[in-house]
């Protein structure tokens, strides 16, 4: 089977991408509301996407495209990292924030402010099996990065 050597960065761009995809769905499909760490862990997919995409737009330079991706994979990682956090402190494991989020958006006005719902970091919004959002986002993200940096190892072979 011939190796193909956009699988990492195609994998770094694709698995941000269906992780933030899947949580804005949550949120404005479903109405769960995020907190302030579920926002933290969207940013290192946010930088994700814009690194994989960037290293498949520079890929004449093998080497621009590697480095990048690997950045990409650190970022995926980044992101499993703070949902270990994020589940730990949905789970009592430890201390998190000490201030919750609002969603209040547009003109901000004591009104708005008062009628948006409070959303607490230490109490999951819906679980599977036990395991939240957070938890979900700490799975995939690890495994995601993992494999990008396993299709990364592999170099491309050479036509005899």
């Amino acid at each position: 089977m011939p190796n193909n050597r956009y699988a990492a960065p195609l994998l770094a761009l694709i698995a941000p991408l269906l992780l933030y995809g899947g949580a804005l769905v949550s949120q404005y499909g479903f109405g769960l509301h995020p907190c302030e760490m579920c926002y933290w862990q969207r940013w290192p997919h946010q930088v994700a996407m814009v690194l994989a995409a960037l290293a498949l737009l520079l890929r004449r330079s093998d080497a621009v495209m590697r480095a990048l991706t690997l950045l990409s994979a650190v970022a995926i990682a980044v992101s499993g990292a703070i949902g270990v956090f994020h589940a730990g402190v949905e789970y009592g494991l430890w201390e998190g924030l000490t201030t919750c989020s609002t969603a209040a958006t547009g003109p901000v006005s004591l009104d708005s402010i008062l009628a948006a719902p409070i959303t607490r970091c230490d109490v999951p919004q819906w679980t599977l099996f036990g395991v939240s959002l957070a938890g979900f986002n700490a799975i995939f993200s690890f495994a995601a990065a993992a494999l990008v940096l396993t299709l990364l190892r592999r170099r491309p072979t050479s036509a005899a």
